[in-house]
């Protein structure tokens, strides 16, 4: 090899060498990424589908305000708390979900939700709550979930039959409901009255004369004769003056169907009603006002559900961020804002102006005096065998005394079996 060729190749030797030591000094050019975002699962049951064009559009302004968190909503549309439970248990639920008032105390108590105490802080104002409402989401001084909506029942008459029977004003009292559903029966209706024989909406007219749904250690309570002499106005009316009919009588499913398509004068029912009727009965003209009282005390029925976190869930610090939004003032104030439901926060309802809206007002006038929809922590051995019996007295099958006190004592039954 001529010296010419061996001076190349050690100067290449030598640049090579230069080369890959400036490569091991270089620094490497990080290029940051885009945070991922994280994604909240949420479930809730089916609902009206215009209620649910509404509260997707509520999470899509919730994430365009927190582009770090997605929601993937989820809709159980069968056996909602069944499907819930056996989630729970398997470690596969939902990071946010709905719970309704009566389920609460079980699942309060099974140690599945996540405490929210922690996470509220000041600027959420828990004070802003209808403290009613708050209560049915509290299990041994812990917060469990927050109030979404609720909504009372108000008694809804038909004021083109009122005015055909000369009927100038609705019932205050309950001897009124009944002088007035003999009055209406038969005037273009074919009944005064349309009843729904289910616990539901029967609780407070238990509490009317003193009785009790449960007793303090939770146990079926109804069949004291306190409770029965307000479950016996149902069963008269029923049976004695022929002006009431259920549903069933008149071919509907609902209360509301059948007040709808008049074949009663009047009903009992809930917010829910509102929308329903001037969407499906546009011509109908109808009133509400307060439940008349029985025996001189003012009662219905409190409804409400929250949003409740997963103890097990992942994300947690974003589910919050989802509850807090979702009950929030803001978020609060978009999803009553159109009447599908009633605030469950104080400022959002005096905003909205309900308690001067001619058909809610009586509704939201209910939740002073209103009994919550929360029967213990095993409400569907009470609910169910009430509800079951009830109906046989109501259609005469047995006294009303009997049927009771079959339902209470098999309900009671079924809750030492499950505890």
């Amino acid at each position: 090899m001529s010296k010419r060729t061996w001076v190349k190749i050690f100067g290449l030797v030598i640049a090579i060498a230069i080369a890959v030591i400036g490569f091991h000094n270089l620094r490497p050019i990080i290029i940051p990424s885009a945070p991922t975002a994280v994604t909240v699962k949420l479930s809730g049951w089916a609902g009206n589908p215009v209620e649910q064009k509404l509260l997707r559009q509520v999470l899509q302004d919730f994430e365009a305000q927190h582009p770090h968190i997605k929601v993937r909503y989820e809709v159980i549309s069968d056996q909602y708390m069944d499907v819930i439970t056996t989630r729970l248990v398997g470690e596969a639920a939902p990071d946010v979900f709905y719970l309704e008032a009566l389920a609460a105390p079980f699942l309060m108590s099974q140690n599945v939700l996540e405490p929210l105490n922690a996470y509220i802080t000041p600027e959420f104002d828990l004070e802003d709550f209808e403290e009613s409402l708050l209560e049915n989401f509290k299990y041994q001084n812990y917060i469990y979930g927050l109030p979404k909506d609720y909504s009372t029942l108000a008694l809804f008459y038909n004021k083109k039959i009122f005015t055909a029977a000369g009927l100038s004003s609705p019932p205050t009292t309950w001897d009124e409901l009944r002088n007035y559903s003999q009055q209406l029966t038969g005037k273009i209706s074919r009944y005064g009255f349309g009843v729904t024989p289910e616990l539901r909406r029967q609780a407070y007219k238990i509490k009317a004369f003193g009785g009790q749904v449960i007793d303090q250690n939770g146990y079926a309570a109804f069949a004291s004769p306190e409770g029965l002499q307000g479950l016996q106005l149902v069963v008269d009316q029923y049976q004695k003056d022929r002006s009431s009919a259920q549903p069933t009588d008149v071919g509907t499913n609902s209360g509301t169907e059948m007040f709808g398509q008049s074949r009663v004068a009047m009903v009992i029912e809930g917010n829910w009603a509102i929308p329903y009727l001037k969407t499906t009965f546009p011509l109908l003209e109808f009133a509400t006002a307060e439940v008349p009282t029985i025996n001189a005390k003012k009662g219905t029925m409190l409804f409400t559900v929250a949003y409740v976190m997963n103890k097990q869930s992942q994300h947690k610090a974003e589910a919050w961020e989802l509850i807090s939004y979702l009950t929030g003032k803001e978020g609060m104030e978009k999803w009553t804002g159109t009447g599908f439901a009633l605030p469950a926060r104080t400022s959002v309802a005096e905003k909205l102006g309900y308690d001067r809206d001619a058909l809610r007002s009586p509704l939201v006038a209910g939740i002073d005096y209103a009994t919550p929809w929360q029967i213990g922590k095993y409400p569907a051995a009470i609910a169910n065998n009430f509800d079951n019996q009830f109906l046989s007295a109501l259609l005469g099958q047995q006294s009303l005394k009997q049927a009771m006190v079959r339902a209470q004592n098999a309900a009671n039954q079924q809750i030492r079996f499950s505890e």
